[in-house]
C-alpha cells in the first residue's frame, strides 16, 4: 500500500476500513543470511538498505521488545551536518542528503523539517572557532553563514542579549539543519524493509552469539537458537553487554541523557538554538512543545532515567539564554543510553570474528546518522569493506592512534 492525500482522504470516507499493518509480525526462521541485533533507526536502516542496495532478501532484525523502544524514540530529534574535522564532516554531509530524500524514498511522512540550526557564541575567541567550522562546512559541500548579533537578534529576538555574564556575540546558521519525528523514522524505516522482505521479530532477545573456529554462526535468542552467515550488533548503548557474548570488549562507555518537553504551546521558536556556554539545545515539535535537553548525567549507567542534579542544570542554562521559557510548564522526561567513545566518535567496522560486525558509538550523533549509518553498515556487512564515508570510523583507531576528536576534549567518553 502506498500513502497518498488521495488515500487519506478515500479511507477517511470509507470508514478508514481499508488501511494495513505497516508490517509483518513473523515467526523467526531457522537461518538467515544476515542478523541484525537491534531494532532501532540504526538496525532497520542498516536491513533496509542491505535489502534496497545490495539485494539481499533472508535477512532478519531483532529487537528484545518492540521496534523503536529504545534512542530512536528517547531523543531531541535534531538532523544537522555542521562537523568540523575530515572524518566525521563527510559522513554527516552524507546522511544530511540521505535525509533530504527520506520521505519520498520511503513514501512515509517522517515530518523532516529543515527549519535551520543556529549554534551562538559568546566570545571573541568561540566567533573565531565557529567561523573555521563554518568554512569547513561549506569547503565540505555543506551550508553555513556567520551571523552577527544584530543577525542573531532578527532571528531569535527572544533571548536574553542584556546577560552580561554570557553576552551573545553572534551565531553559526546551518540553513539545512533542523528537525524529523523520531519514531516516525524508525516506522518508515521498519515498513521499508518490510516491503522488501525483511523479517522484523520483536520480542526477541538475543541472549548469545554463537561462534565456531572464529566465526560466527548464529545468535541464540529468547526464541531459540537462530543460524547466521553474518551478524550485526547495532544496539547503542548496549553495544558493551552484547558485544560481551562474542567475547568482546569495546572502548565505550554507556552514559545517560537526559532530555525534556514542555506541555504545547503556539509556535515561538522557529529553529534549532544551541547554547555556546551552557550545552543547552532547544526547538518546537510540531505539537507546540518545546524540546530541549543538555549534557549526559556524568556517570555510566545502563538504566533509562537521571538524575535531578542535572534536570536543574539544564533548567538554569534555559533561563540562563530565554528566561521567557520559565512560566512553561513541562510535561514530561526522559533518559537515553549513550555509548561513549573516548574520542567522540562512532565506529563502522568488522569485528575480530569473521562474519560479525559493529554499528555503535554515537555519543550525542545518533539521531541524525541514522541514514548514513544504515547506508554504511549495510555496505560493510554486504562487501566486507568500508564504505568511504566510514572508513575512519575503525575499531582498532584507539590502539593504533589515529581518533577523530571532533570537539577537542581529550580521550574521556564523558566529556564528548
Amino acid at each position: 500500500m502506498r500513502y497518498s492525500g488521495f488515500r487519506v482522504i478515500t479511507e477517511g470516507l470509507f470508514g478508514n476500513k481499508g488501511w494495513t499493518p505497516a508490517w509483518r509480525d513473523p515467526a523467526p526462521k531457522a537461518s538467515y543470511d544476515a542478523i541484525i541485533i537491534g531494532g532501532g533507526g540504526h538496525g532497520l536502516s542498516t536491513a533496509y538498505y542491505l535489502a534496497k542496495n545490495h539485494g539481499l532478501r533472508n535477512i532478519a532484525v531483532l529487537e528484545k521488545g518492540y521496534l523503536g523502544s529504545g534512542n530512536i524514540g528517547r531523543n531531541t530529534t535534531i538532523v544537522r551536518a555542521n562537523y568540523f574535522l575530515p572524518g566525521n564532516s563527510e559522513f554527516y554531509s552524507h546522511s544530511m542528503k540521505l535525509w533530504e530524500g527520506l520521505e519520498s524514498e520511503l513514501n512515509y511522512n517522517v515530518m523532516h523539517s529543515q527549519r535551520g540550526l543556529i549554534n551562538l557564541f559568546h566570545s571573541d575567541g568561540q566567533r573565531d572557532a565557529f567561523a573555521r567550522r563554518g568554512n569547513m562546512m561549506v569547503n565540505q559541500g555543506d551550508d553555513a553563514i556567520l551571523l552577527d548579533r544584530e543577525g542573531v537578534r532578527e532571528r531569535l529576538p527572544y533571548l536574553d542579549f542584556e546577560n552580561t555574564r554570557f553576552p551573545i556575540y553572534g551565531g553559526l546558521l546551518h540553513p539545512r539543519g533542523g528537525t524529523a519525528r523520531h519514531d516516525a523514522v524508525a516506522w518508515g524505516y521498519a515498513r521499508g524493509a518490510d516491503q522488501l522482505g525483511v523479517d522484523l521479530i520483536q520480542n526477541c532477545e538475543v541472549t548469545g552469539i554463537d561462534i565456531e573456529n572464529g566465526k560466527v554462526v548464529g545468535v541464540q535468542t529468547t526464541r531459540g537458537a537462530i543460524k547466521a552467515k553474518k551478524v550485526g550488533v547495532v544496539v547503542a548503548g548496549r553495544s558493551g553487554q552484547v558485544a560481551a557474548m562474542a567475547g568482546m570488549r569495546l572502548p565505550i562507555e554507556s552514559h545517560i541523557l537526559q532530555a525534556f518537553v514542555t506541555e504545547g504551546l503556539k509556535p515561538v521558536i522557529d529553529h534549532v538554538i544551541s547554547f555556546g556556554m551552557g550545552h543547552f539545545y532547544i526547538s518546537q515539535s510540531d505539537k507546540g512543545g518545546l524540546v530541549f535537553g543538555g549534557d549526559l548525567d556524568f556517570y555510566a549507567s545502563y538504566a533509562s532515567r537521571g538524575n535531578l542534579p542535572m534536570v536543574e542544570h539544564v533548567m538554569e542554562a534555559g533561563m540562563t539564554l530565554m528566561p521567557m521559557i520559565g512560566r512553561a510548564k513541562v510535561l514530561r522526561s526522559w533518559g537515553g543510553i549513550m555509548d561513549m567513545t573516548p574520542d567522540g566518535s562512532p565506529i563502522i567496522d568488522k569485528t575480530p570474528v569473521e562474519g560479525l560486525y559493529l554499528d555503535c558509538g554515537w555519543n550525542y550523533g545518533g539521531f541524525k546518522a541514522v541514514p548514513a549509518s544504515g547506508w554504511c553498515m549495510a555496505h560493510l556487512m554486504a562487501t566486507d569493506t568500508p564504505h568511504e564515508v566510514a572508513r575512519r570510523f575503525r575499531l582498532d583507531r584507539f590502539r593504533v592512534g589515529q581518533i577523530l576528536d571532533e570537539e577537542g576534549t581529550g580521550s574521556q567518553h564523558n566529556l564528548h
